[in-house]
């Protein structure tokens, strides 16, 4: 066993590329206020011989991951360091401030509550809050679901670039879920539409027979859309009452704006923006939701 262990690593090691090793190293240098000013002797300190450490400081300034101090021959980390840590910080910030947020929401509404971020074509779950109550959403934290077909990728692709969206779904079927799924661009292009100008995704029975779910869009402190959260459960769990549905959206509008505005969002107080779909009947907005 520990033949094949030290196997196993050995070709751990080997999959790494030097390359890349070496250019690690010198952010590591950088980052720790270390000098390079003297080439030669931060090579020595590095591990690297001084020519090699020649091209990456001139390949990692040329990326913006690190920037020259003036009149030094020093550097620092530049900005696309600090974007790279920002987005990872904001991937995992989310998550965080959206849990306690959705628990909330979930025990309020009675109503499962998820939180999605777009990976590729795919939503994928990253935080699922459900009542103690019968019949919940049954989707686990881990889960993937196309994201032209789920409320919450719909709510995602709704707020990006149209051309970002045309480029993700290129050269690609549009498979349908049901018979409500867009399967084209030019389909999928009108209900991202609607969805933006709501600032709501709706589905009645949309993915799955008998269940409805409200998504909203959440954004970062750029303004980008980053993920989305949702309430899910059964269509009669939508209808109990009249003005249900207008209850759990409203609602769910209110946590995504309490989101927002943990993520630093300046325009949290308007985001979602709209919902149009908030002041018809729910008969009325059954029969005026997408297709």
């Amino acid at each position: 066993m520990q033949k094949k262990s030290a196997s196993n690593a050995k070709e751990r090691v080997n999959y790494s590329v030097p390359p890349v090793v070496r250019a690690i190293k010198v952010l590591r240098h950088i980052a720790a206020g270390n000098p390079v000013a003297n080439q030669a002797q931060a090579a020595r300190a590095i591990g690297i011989n001084r020519t090699t450490l020649l091209r990456l400081l001139h390949t990692l300034e040329a990326e913006g991951l690190i920037e020259s101090l003036p009149d030094s021959g020093n550097f620092v980390l530049g900005a696309g360091v600090m974007e790279l840590a920002g987005r990872k910080i904001s991937s995992l910030d989310v998550a965080q401030i959206a849990s306690p947020v959705l628990a909330r929401l979930a025990a309020r509404l009675g109503l499962s509550c998820h939180l999605a971020v777009l990976d590729g074509r795919e939503v994928l779950y990253v935080v699922r809050q459900a009542p103690n109550v019968p019949l919940v959403s049954n989707v686990q934290v881990g889960t993937r679901l196309p994201a032209h077909a789920a409320t919450m990728g719909r709510a995602i692709l709704a707020h990006m670039p149209w051309d970002e969206v045309k480029e993700r779904f290129r050269g690609r079927q549009l498979q349908a879920v049901t018979p409500k799924t867009a399967t084209t661009l030019a389909e999928l292009a009108r209900q991202l539409d609607h969805d933006r100008a709501a600032g709501i995704s709706d589905s009645s029975s949309y993915y799955e027979t008998g269940i409805d779910a409200i998504a909203a869009p959440i954004f970062d402190h750029t303004g980008k859309v980053i993920a989305a959260i949702n309430v899910s459960g059964p269509e009669r769990a939508f209808l109990t009452h009249k003005g249900r549905r207008k209850e759990i959206a409203g609602a769910l509008m209110e946590a995504a704006r309490e989101i927002c505005q943990r993520m630093g969002y300046a325009g949290a107080s308007d985001a979602p923006a709209r919902s149009a779909g908030l002041e018809k009947s729910e008969a009325t907005a059954h029969a005026t939701r997408p297709i």
